[in-house]
């Protein structure tokens, strides 16, 4: 069966995570991935090692499916090199610092003198501003696009998310782009750039908040359960942020993560009050409705912690889905990559590795009836060099010794 993305090559000039996520999930797409490195590699092949001598986790996890050439693109063949590459491709991604793809002189007017129809992708920290030649990290783009001054409680200090909303939440933003501009180019017959900053990505992300920063203008938030409003939206803990209030509510034994969210919703009071052994609540004028609940949100998820921390959290969460009461439980990294309805839906995937032998790696969000995607190890550094050098820009075998010999592979 073909592939969504079939006959699309991308070349991969990314390192570290944005860049690399969002090139995998091309791959995944059904795009050829080639990951252009220095000769001395991604740096994430050696960063955070859990085996001597063998790519990382942090590089298998984010490189499945691409193959691997290496190139020095500072040397005057490598720069030919290169050239050709751009030529054959259809899409370009890259995420140096500002600047750092047009100092080789591949400016973008280059590029589509070279390629007219290529799609050249950029991922930044910034737009253009005075932040534009900061250094941009993860936390960096959580940081300044809105996510950590909302996250957190509101007698805490900021907080960064687990989740990599920053990295690889821009990749996605960036596939969607490339994507857009892939079909476009089926009407114009040409490529273009596609910028995507990393501040910018967080910030769609956050937009709830800024829906909220404006709410502020008329009165305060009264679905989240802070006592007092300033003139920004506060941390607000597990507040839902939404219509609906919800919380994290502790079960037993009380470990770390044994925890059940819980969103009350109108319609589910009368079983909750049931369920925690106060079903006079659910007639009760002080409590009936979600407008006279929404003072004393802290009182009613106490009250219904009362009760969850007595029972293990997979039972609360029977009892709660009895009703139809939205709710999940807090799922830890060890339940997550055990869990046998992830490993059924090929979210959690086992990937063999010529070194490592197998690793655990998560597996495509985008399912797609016709383009389905199956998971393949994450390339050697280089390890194609031969096949896409000689086999398909036409080089000849001793050229590739020399040019490994003069280090320009």
């Amino acid at each position: 069966m073909t592939k969504a993305l079939d006959g699309i090559r991308v070349l991969d000039m990314t390192h570290v995570q944005s860049g690399p996520s969002a090139t995998q999930l091309l791959a995944w797409l059904g795009a050829d991935v080639i990951k252009l490195e220095a000769p001395t590699g991604d740096i994430t092949r050696g960063q955070l090692r859990d085996l001597p001598n063998v790519d990382s986790l942090y590089f298998t996890m984010l490189n499945c499916n691409k193959r691997s050439i290496t190139l020095n693109t500072k040397t005057e063949r490598g720069k030919e090199i290169l050239t050709e590459l751009i030529r054959r491709c259809d899409v370009m991604v890259e995420n140096f610092g500002p600047g750092a793809v047009d100092r080789m002189g591949f400016t973008w007017d280059r590029i589509q003198e070279i390629n007219p129809r290529i799609v050249y992708a950029s991922i930044k920290g910034f737009g253009d501003g005075p932040y534009t030649n900061f250094k941009a990290y993860e936390v960096v783009a959580q940081a300044m696009g809105g996510s950590m001054s909302t996250t957190g409680f509101e007698d805490g200090p900021p907080l960064a998310t687990g989740a990599q909303i920053g990295d690889s939440g821009t990749g996605v933003h960036a596939v969607a782009g490339i994507l857009a501009a892939l079909f476009q180019r089926e009407k114009t017959g040409r490529g273009q750039r596609v910028n995507v900053a990393m501040q910018h990505a967080v910030l769609n992300l956050c937009r709830v908040k800024l829906r909220d920063q404006q709410r502020l203008a008329h009165g305060p938030l009264a679905e989240y359960p802070n006592e007092d409003f300033g003139d920004e939206v506060p941390r607000s803990g597990n507040a839902s942020g939404g219509g609906q209030p919800g919380w994290a509510v502790k079960c037993a034994p009380g470990g770390p993560n044994d925890y059940v969210y819980v969103i009350v919703q109108p319609v589910g009071w009368k079983p909750i009050s049931e369920l925690i052994g106060r079903p006079e609540l659910a007639d009760d004028p002080e409590w009936a409705t979600p407008q006279a609940r929404l003072p004393k949100l802290n009182k009613m998820f106490q009250l219904i912690e009362e009760w969850s921390s007595t029972l293990p959290k997979w039972e609360v969460l029977e009892r709660l889905n009895a009703h139809n009461i939205p709710c999940g439980p807090i799922l830890s990294t060890k339940e997550i990559i055990e869990d046998a309805s992830l490993v059924a839906n090929e979210m959690v995937v086992r990937v063999p590795h010529p070194e490592r032998g197998e690793f655990v790696t998560v597996g495509s969000p985008l399912k797609l009836s016709d383009s389905p995607v199956e998971v393949t190890g994450s390339p050697l550094l280089g390890e194609h060099n031969e096949e896409i050098y000689i086999g398909e820009l036409g080089l000849g075998d001793e050229e590739l010794r020399l040019l490994k010999s003069n280090g320009v592979i």
